[in-house]
């Protein structure tokens, strides 16, 4: 039996790759999606084999992930319950997908992941790999009876390896787990859990802390096109190089951090703290050039749709047709918009100060309060009274005069 395993190199994984090879008498194929976790990446090959693995795939996804995942969801405008911009969420159909066509590829006859029956990851990976290969065979260790009985936390894990003489750095007490890649990083479990501690400063990787952000603002000049970033200071960037060049802007002037607890698709709440810099540039920068040039009805009923899609892309819900089709209505709305926004980065805020566009549906003399050029002020005087015909219709009923 041959099983292609989600692989980070951490406690878990490395556990799981040794325990799947002796349960199954499978040979273990791990695979590493490179989606910006930079150094995590070290060693992994070694790593991986020297604890059971016939082979590891690393694959340097980056460029597919900016481009046919992180873009398309921020043409959307997508933003979960309190603000998440679902950087965890987004990468998650991704490793799925390449995990299903390595496993094709190698005619392995099962694919597995480490994620916990309590979290969203678990529904995201298989609800991704049931699409693409309706026939596969997934397991999922932590759901596992045996394995749940063998591993009761991370003591048990960390006995297993020195047994086994699995190479793993890990501690008995980890403070959080956490999460990296080309969109965000998130942090939860451990001193977290308690949504009354604030979190230590020493826990964020991408971003200095607002108070010690430059004293002196600066500047970024983005362009869009048709609701994508193509261009930051003028500098023309593929998608990848636009989330690069903006998640260091970002980071250096403590901007996108946020912590909020939100509600998992399985049912209970969690709290999580993330750090999306560059997203956070390019969520209020599209914005920014929105404002002139979306429509006003397809603007509010685009924002209307905003919340149903951001809750497909975070329960994993990517590859169904629902979000397809609300993706080309999504794309749709954002094909005027096309321009460039300035934006204003300083202790830890990222404020739109200006915005202009080819074709901009904002006329300045029209909304001026000076003259009447294009308008008659006239003509508000029966909109009005059309506008208010069933409102007194309705006080009249009541006996209102």
């Amino acid at each position: 039996m041959k099983i292609v395993l989600a692989y980070s190199g951490g406690l878990d994984t490395s556990v799981l790759c040794k325990w799947l090879k002796d349960t199954y008498s499978a040979e273990i194929i791990c695979f590493a999606a490179d989606i910006g976790q930079q150094e995590e990446l070290k060693g992994l090959d070694k790593k991986a084999k020297a604890t059971g693995a016939s082979k590891i795939y690393i694959d340097d996804l980056r460029a597919e992930f900016a481009r046919d995942f992180v873009f398309p969801m921020l043409r959307a405008g997508a933003v979960y319950e309190s603000g998440y911009l679902l950087g965890t969420s987004i990468a998650r159909p991704l490793i799925a997908k390449r995990q299903v066509e390595i496993a094709i590829k190698e005619k392995a006859q099962a694919i597995a992941h480490g994620a916990t029956g309590k979290g969203n990851d678990q529904v995201r990976f298989e609800l991704t790999a049931f699409a693409l290969k309706p026939d596969i065979q997934i397991i999922a260790p932590w759901r596992i009876d045996a394995f749940q009985k063998e591993f009761t936390g991370r003591v048990a894990m960390l006995d297993y390896c020195r047994k086994h003489k699995i190479p793993v750095e890990a501690s008995a007490k980890k403070p959080y787990s956490m999460d990296r890649n080309l969109l965000h990083i998130s942090y939860e479990g451990g001193i977290l859990e308690d949504a009354w501690n604030e979190p230590t400063e020493d826990i964020f990787k991408l971003s200095v802390s607002p108070e010690k952000a430059p004293n002196k603002p600066e500047y970024v000049e983005i362009d869009f096109v048709k609701g994508d970033a193509v261009a930051v200071n003028g500098k023309k960037l593929d998608p990848l190089g636009v989330m690069l060049a903006l998640n260091e802007l970002g980071g250096k002037h403590g901007v996108g951090r946020i912590d909020l607890v939100e509600n998992r698709f399985v049912g209970m709440k969690s709290r999580g703290v993330y750090e999306t810099p560059g997203g956070t540039i390019l969520h209020r920068a599209r914005e920014a050039v929105e404002q002139l040039t979306m429509d006003r009805e397809v603007l509010h009923l685009r924002n209307g749709l905003i919340p149903q899609y951001a809750k497909l892309v975070y329960n994993g819900f990517w590859y169904a047709p629902e979000r397809e089709m609300l993706q080309t209505a999504m794309d749709e709305a954002a094909a005027p918009v096309t321009g460039t926004a300035r934006i204003k980065l300083f202790k830890g805020t990222a404020s739109i100060v200006g915005r202009k566009a080819p074709k901009s549906l904002y006329d300045p003399h029209m909304a001026s309060f000076e003259g009447n050029v294009g308008y008659d002020q006239k003509d508000a005087t029966g909109f009005i009274r059309l506008n208010a015909l069933r409102l007194r219709v309705r006080a009249k009923a009541r006996g209102r005069k």
